[in-house]
């Protein structure tokens, strides 16, 4: 197990589940995870509104339940959406944080990895704003790999996967442009803590 399962220290870093590094905006799309449940997967996933449109700030509304959706023809088909994640990482490196970490956002849906259903009970989930077909940005890369350094500090994680990893088949994100190797280079981490079959 890496770092310390105490989600609720108070650090130089973090405050009551909250980054010190992120902008925050509270989504009011939670719940409680289960008791004494461990958080010890991180989800990367990728998104964009409308998909492939970068820094017009609708997927902060999206996530705060304030998207006007007949702003975009594409919005009608997400109308009524509910969903949250902890962290999103715009195109520019910028991030924002929507639900404290001892809290459960509503990011992976049905999902599954290594025997557990219900990701969401003990995963964290980064958004970054992108497509799951294309590349993403180094700034994104280098706030992602401290991010994510953080969270290992404040969390026993075991595993980072995508989104594609936990819901096979039903999602593709982050897709072949996001660049494992990069991650796990910066890191420090063994291959295990990472989907089995990207690019090395």
């Amino acid at each position: 197990m890496r770092g310390k399962p105490d989600a609720g220290a108070q650090t130089g870093l973090w405050h009551e589940g909250w980054y010190g590094y992120a902008r925050r905006l509270d989504s009011p799309n939670f719940g409680a995870r289960p008791e004494g449940v461990a958080i010890d997967l991180i989800v990367i996933h990728a998104i964009s509104l409308p998909p492939g449109q970068y820094g017009q700030g609708y997927v902060q509304e999206l996530f705060t339940n304030r998207l006007d959706w007949q702003v975009h023809p594409y919005f009608e088909s997400i109308r009524g959406l509910q969903v949250s994640a902890h962290f999103f990482i715009a195109r520019d490196g910028a991030l924002w944080q929507f639900v404290a970490c001892p809290d459960r956002a509503w990011h992976a849906g049905q999902s599954h990895y290594l025997g557990r259903d219900n990701c969401n009970d003990y995963s964290i989930g980064i958004e970054l704003e992108g497509v799951d077909d294309g590349p993403f940005e180094s700034a994104q890369y280098e706030t992602l790999s401290s991010l994510c350094a953080a969270l290992l500090q404040a969390h026993p994680i075991e595993h980072l996967v995508g989104h594609e990893h936990v819901a096979p088949g039903r999602k593709q994100d982050p897709g072949p442009g996001f660049d494992w190797p990069r991650l796990q280079k910066a890191l420090g981490l063994p291959a295990r803590c990472f989907p089995k079959n990207f690019p090395r």
